[in-house]
């Protein structure tokens, strides 16, 4: 459960909704709000303060960390997150790696004229 909030919090900090310095709920807040123990929560927090993503100061809170190269990372971890999950669903429907990676691909060339447009 707490590997959740984990990847819950890294998509709110990847897609802009929890900005650099932005307080995130406390401890005590997320456990109740997600029905889950303290110490859930805790460790969810604990991970996430070792790995860079928000910084826990005790007495005041947690905040997102300020590290210039977070959001990079972590738009590469949601991309592989969604790229495995097309692998997957592909799978299910018997579509092999040939095809997945051109509908990949021109999904990407629509993208990019209509960027352009």
């Amino acid at each position: 459960m707490y590997l959740q909030i984990m990847e819950q919090i890294k998509r709110k900090v990847a897609v802009g909704d929890w900005l650099p310095g932005d307080e995130i709920p406390s401890m005590r807040q997320l456990a109740v709000a997600l029905r889950v123990s303290l110490i859930t929560v805790k460790r969810a927090y604990l991970e996430l303060d070792r790995e860079g993503v928000i910084v826990t100061q005790h007495g005041k809170g947690s905040t997102v960390a300020s590290a210039p190269d977070l959001r990079p990372r972590l738009y590469d971890e949601e991309l592989a997150h969604h790229v495995e999950q097309v692998a997957r669903l592909g799978s299910l429907l018997g579509i092999d790696a040939d095809e997945l990676a051109s509908r990949i691909h021109d999904a990407a060339g629509r993208l990019k004229e209509e960027l352009h447009d």
